[in-house]
This record gives C-alpha cells, structure tokens and sequence, in this order.
C-alpha cells in the first residue's frame, strides 16, 4: 500500500482496484470529488442521475457507491431500494444538512451510512474507508466463530446465521450485530457501536445507530418467550440477550 500526503499528514492509500460508482447532478461538486479520489486511489465512476446508476450497478462490479439524496427523476432514496433488490453493496448517502428525515429513511432502506453536505471530499474519501475496512476480506483469519445462543456469527465471512439460516445484512448492520456479540450479555454505549459499524464517532443528535437497531430487530424477530434479542439500556447503549 502507498501513502498520499495531504496537509502534511500522511494517509494510507487503497488499491486502484477499489471501485467507487459516484452518483450526483452536481458537475462541479461531482468534479471535485471524483478528482480527489482518484489522486487518492480510488477508482471513480460517475453517474449524474439514478436511473444511470441502476443500471450501471447491473452491469459492472464495483466495492461502494456514494448516492446524492437529491436527484432529478428518479430520487436517490428510490434508487436506493431499486438497488436493494438485487444487489447488498455498501451505499453512502449524501444528504442534506439537517435533513434528518432523509437520513432515517436512507438507512431504514438499507443505506450504510451517510455525509450531510456540503461535504469536503477529504472527509468522504475518509468515510468510504472506514466502510470498505469494514466489508474488506482481509479480516483475521484466526478470529474465532462466535456463538450467542441460536445466533452464529462467523467473522471471517462476515456472516451471521439465526438457527442456521444466514440474515440478510447490510455491512452496518454487519458491525453492528458482531460488535454486540463479542461482549454478547454486556451492555454496549452507542459510542462503542458507532465506532464498530459506521466506523465514525458518534455524533450530537444521530439516531443511525438507533436506526440499525431497529432494523436487526425486525430482521432477528425475538425469542421464544417475545423478548426481543437486542435490549435498549437506558443511557447506555444495547445489549445482546443470547436466550
């Protein structure tokens, strides 16, 4: 791996082989973007609407796509459970500042994280890091198979299985299930879980840790007495109930 200076400070660089489809009207801003990432190692598809898009994810093979909220035509949200049906690649959303609603949905529907704009291309080449880290192949290969009652989690697939069957996952919700299931009965701050899953600190007001909890709730459904699996601890975080 190389090393890219920016502001004198040196920073890991991924391999050209890291594919980023960029989706945005803005041609400034996507202009921007898609030159920053390059220079730092990406390799950058640009796609000015959603139905562009779509289609370009049928065709080719990419690691992340970074979706703008705001779209002509067909929305970014729209896109975004378009792409849901047939594909479970990492999605970031940018979205407006402040447009907390937009974010909830986002990640209701599936997106992994999001940047409120304006956004500065340094910080979104970061937050693509932290969620291709996440997803990449390269986990430890001695990380053992951890077990949480009739929940399996095998870390080196980065795959959890209910009673044997795999849960379909996004690599947030990913994260976020693994994390809980290493201190599975202990309580998790939501600070500890956001570093784990978004891979970010935790902000003032956001609710996406909230909002992916609530996800693995639906999908993990709850134990045979009706609790749920996953258990809120009043100004703490979450905990994992094995049974």
């Amino acid at each position: 791996m190389r090393e890219a200076r920016d502001e004198g400070t040196l920073l890991p660089v991924v391999s050209y082989s890291t594919r980023v489809l960029l989706v945005d009207d803005d041609a400034d801003l996507i202009g921007l973007l898609r030159d920053y990432l390059q220079q730092d190692g990406f390799s950058v598809e640009c796609c000015g609407d959603a139905e562009s898009a779509t289609s370009v994810l049928r065709t080719g093979s990419f690691d992340i796509v970074v979706l703008d909220v705001m779209l002509p035509g067909m929305s970014g949200i729209e896109a975004l459970t378009a792409i849901r049906k047939f594909t479970d690649i990492p999605v970031l959303m940018l979205t407006a500042r402040g447009d907390d609603a937009d974010r909830i949905v986002g990640l209701e529907l599936g997106a992994d994280d999001y940047v409120p704009k304006p956004c500065s291309a340094r910080e979104l080449a970061a937050r693509i890091r932290a969620i291709l880290k996440r997803v990449s192949a390269a986990s430890n290969p001695d990380q053992a198979v951890l077990y949480a009652g009739d929940l399996t989690i095998e870390p080196r697939k980065r795959m959890a299985l209910l009673n044997g069957t795999p849960l379909k996952l996004t690599a947030s919700e990913y994260g976020l299930l693994e994390a809980l299931a290493f201190r599975v009965g202990k309580a998790v701050s939501k600070e500890e879980l956001s570093l784990a899953a978004l891979g970010r600190t935790l902000e003032q007001y956001d609710r996406s840790i909230d909002v992916h909890v609530s996800k693995l709730r639906r999908k993990m459904g709850t134990h045979a007495d009706g609790r749920s699996r996953i258990q809120s601890i009043t100004r703490v975080g979450y905990l994992l109930l094995a049974e």
